[in-house]
C-alpha cells in the first residue's frame, strides 16, 4: 500500500513537470515578440527624429521665390551708359532730331559736307571694326576657297557674346568674310584675323597701318571684331573708310547680302543682315555695316544713293534698338525733299571723348 502510494506521488509529480516544461516555452516567447516590437518601435522613433519628413511644396515655392527674385534683379539693372552718353554728347541737339550723337552725311563725288554732328568725337565703333577687317582680308589676296576652322581662341571672351559658330566648324575664307560683314560674326572676324599670315599680331598691325595710310588721324584698333571698346574712331575718319571699301567689290557685294545660307556639318545655318534697310525698295545701298557694344551705342554707317546723290552716312552712339536706322530714314527724306543744293546742318565737334 505505502509502495502504490509513492509510485502515485511521483506519477503526479511527474505529469505536473511535464505541465510546467509545455507552459514555460509559450510563456518564454511571448515576452521575446513584445520586446522585439518596442525594439522596431523604439528604432522607427528614432529614425523620425534624425530625418524629419521634408516639405517638398514648401522647398519648391521658396525655390521659384528665389528665380523671380533673381529675373527681377537682372531686369532692373541699368544698362552701362555708352561714352557718348558720360560725356553729355546727347545734349547736342540737331535740326533733324536724330538719335545719335555723333553723325555726318557727306556727298561722295564732291566730298561736301551736308550736315554734321560732333563729327570728330573720338567714339568706340564696336562692330564697325569689321569694315577694316574685310578690307585687310580682300586686299590681302588669300585664297577665298582655303578652309578655317573655328579654335577656342576665336571664342569671345571680352563680352561673352553667343555664336553659331561652334568650335570645330570649318567654314571657308570667303564664307567666314561673308559672315563677318553680312551678320557681324564675331567669331568669323576674328579667326580671319587669327589665320592671316603672320597671325592676329600682324593682322591688326596692319589694320592700324591702313588707317595711317587712309588719314585716319584718329582711329585705333586692337583686334579684328570691334568687341574691345578700345576700338576706336571718329566720324570723319569712318566716312574715309566707307568711302574707300564702297569701291572694293568685295565688300559691297557681302555686306550688302540680305541673307547667307552656310552648310556646317549636317546643318544648314541661315544667317541675316543686321541692317534691314538692305532689303528696303526705297534704298539702294551699295556698303553698309552695323555695330553695337554697350560702350559705343548703336552705330551704322552706309554708302548709299539717294535723289541722285551717293551719300556717305556714319550715324554713331545711337539710343535705342532701332533708333540709327531711324536717323538713316529721317536724313534720307531730308535730302529727298531738298533736291537742288543743301545747306550744310553743322554742329559743334567735340574732338575725343573717354569713358
Amino acid at each position: 500500500m505505502h509502495r502504490a502510494m509513492t509510485r502515485l506521488t511521483s506519477l503526479f509529480a511527474a505529469v505536473c513537470l511535464l505541465a510546467t516544461m509545455a507552459v514555460a516555452p509559450a510563456s518564454a516567447k511571448e515576452p521575446a515578440r513584445t520586446v522585439a516590437k518596442k525594439s522596431q518601435i523604439s528604432k522607427s522613433s528614432r529614425t523620425v527624429a534624425r530625418k524629419p519628413a521634408k516639405p517638398r511644396v514648401a522647398a519648391v515655392s521658396v525655390r521659384g521665390s528665389q528665380r523671380i527674385q533673381a529675373s527681377t534683379r537682372r531686369a532692373v539693372v541699368p544698362p552701362k551708359p555708352s561714352f557718348g552718353q558720360l560725356a553729355g554728347l546727347h545734349g547736342t541737339s540737331d535740326a533733324l532730331d536724330l538719335r545719335s550723337s555723333s553723325v555726318l552725311i557727306v556727298d561722295q563725288d564732291t566730298q561736301e559736307v551736308l550736315f554734321s554732328k560732333n563729327d570728330s568725337a573720338v567714339l568706340p565703333i564696336a562692330s564697325l571694326t569689321k569694315l577694316m577687317t574685310g578690307l585687310i582680308v580682300s586686299e590681302g589676296n588669300l585664297p577665298m576657297d582655303e578652309m578655317i576652322t573655328i579654335t577656342q581662341d576665336d571664342v569671345d571672351t571680352e563680352k561673352g557674346s553667343r555664336s553659331r559658330l561652334r568650335v570645330g566648324t570649318s567654314l571657308s575664307r570667303g564664307e567666314l568674310l561673308h559672315l563677318a560683314l553680312m551678320s557681324s560674326e564675331n567669331r568669323a572676324a576674328h579667326a580671319l584675323g587669327r589665320t592671316y599670315p603672320g597671325g592676329l599680331s600682324t593682322f591688326v598691325n596692319l589694320m592700324n597701318a591702313k588707317a595711317a595710310l587712309l588719314n585716319m588721324k584718329d582711329t585705333r584698333y586692337v583686334e579684328p571684331t570691334g568687341l574691345s571698346s578700345n576700338n576706336q574712331s571718329s566720324a570723319q575718319d569712318l566716312a574715309i573708310l566707307v568711302s574707300v571699301s564702297s569701291k572694293n567689290a568685295t565688300l559691297s557685294e557681302l555686306s550688302t547680302s540680305p541673307g547667307h545660307q552656310v552648310a556646317v556639318g549636317r546643318r544648314t545655318l541661315q544667317f541675316n543682315n543686321t541692317n534691314r534697310l538692305v532689303s528696303s525698295p526705297q534704298w539702294d545701298i551699295g556698303l553698309q555695316k552695323t555695330g553695337y557694344i554697350s560702350e559705343a551705342g548703336q552705330c551704322l554707317v552706309m554708302q548709299t544713293k539717294v535723289a541722285g546723290r551717293k551719300l556717305i552716312m556714319v550715324f554713331l552712339d545711337s539710343i535705342g534698338k532701332y533708333s540709327r536706322l531711324g536717323d538713316a530714314e529721317r536724313v534720307r527724306r531730308w535730302v529727298e525733299a531738298n533736291p537742288g543744293p543743301l545747306t550744310p546742318v553743322t554742329n559743334p565737334a567735340i574732338k575725343r571723348v573717354s569713358g
